[in-house]
């Protein structure tokens, strides 16, 4: 799947089927969710996972648990626009 399809997407109800817990919290994220991709985006104990969570973080506006959820990704707190975030997550995890 591209990130245009994965974008497209989002005009259906549900999730397309075979995506990772990852891009499902991506998805219900980017369709006003954010419980609902925090939720799923909790439960992936990896360093994507970590990601995930971090931005969710960042978005809510909590920057030291999303520092903590960053750290625990390997990566840097992210100072980009939150949807260039998205993207670039979504982008990396479509590849993987």
């Amino acid at each position: 799947m591209t990130r245009d399809e994965f974008k497209r997407s989002l005009g259906n109800a549900a999730p397309p089927p075979g995506l990772t817990p990852v891009l499902v919290a991506l998805w219900h994220d980017a369709k006003g969710d954010w419980e609902a991709a925090h939720r799923v985006a909790q439960d992936v104990d990896d360093e994507n996972g970590a990601w995930v969570h971090a931005y969710l973080h960042r978005k809510e506006g909590d920057a030291s648990n999303a520092d903590y959820w960053y750290r625990r990704a390997g990566r840097r707190h992210a100072r980009m626009a939150l949807d260039a975030e998205w993207a670039e997550i979504v982008t990396a995890l479509l590849s993987v």
